[in-house]
């Protein structure tokens, strides 16, 4: 998208925050997005749902299952399931001792088309470990799509995978007057 619509604004008006915050990845940033903020709010999980659905059929019209990453975009994945009519799994971060022993949670067949959801993307770790473990399952995977693509190396660590990213909005549209990062100099 080239302009931040109103989803946009709303999305940075709730969850910016600004500061010194480390990253998943390691780095160091002067603004985050509090994922769980725009998350739990219904209207913008119930608008961001839709956009994903729609994000979803249009870069990857076949896909059978959505599939949501633990704990991040399960709330994602389950509102953009309600969207479109397709069911979604969620991809555990690792494999549990008990109960069942699954890594993936819910009905999937292998073989089946998934497009995985995510919400900030940075350097693209969580989501290639995601990746990994739902072709482990015998699922294919060749698309992800994210709210928000911090720009920062993620949709080229998923392009080595084999897997396009897709982004509802990009870190430069949502924040030009912000740095990308931040110098651990000051």
């Amino acid at each position: 998208m080239s302009a931040v619509d109103e989803l946009g604004r709303r999305l940075v008006d709730v969850a910016l925050l600004e500061g010194d915050f480390t990253l998943r990845s390691g780095r160091r940033s002067r603004w985050y997005l509090d994922k769980y903020r725009f998350e739990t709010d219904p209207e913008l999980l119930r608008s961001l749902g839709e956009r994903l659905a729609a994000a979803i059929r249009a870069a990857e019209p076949d896909t059978a299952r959505i599939a949501g990453p633990a704990l991040g975009a399960v709330a994602l994945a389950a509102s953009a399931a309600m969207a479109s009519g397709l069911p979604f799994i969620i991809v555990r971060g690792e494999t549990k001792e008990y109960a069942t022993g699954n890594r993936i949670e819910g009905p999937h067949e292998p073989g089946e088309l998934v497009c995985l959801v995510e919400d900030v993307v940075t350097s693209g770790g969580a989501l290639c470990e995601a990746v990994e473990a739902v072709r482990a399952a015998g699922l294919v995977v060749r698309h992800a799509v994210c709210v928000v693509d911090r720009e920062e190396g993620g949709a080229d660590a998923l392009a080595r995978v084999g897997v396009r990213l897709a982004a509802l909005y990009r870190a430069g549209e949502l924040l030009p007057e912000r740095e990308q990062g931040m110098n651990p100099h000051g």
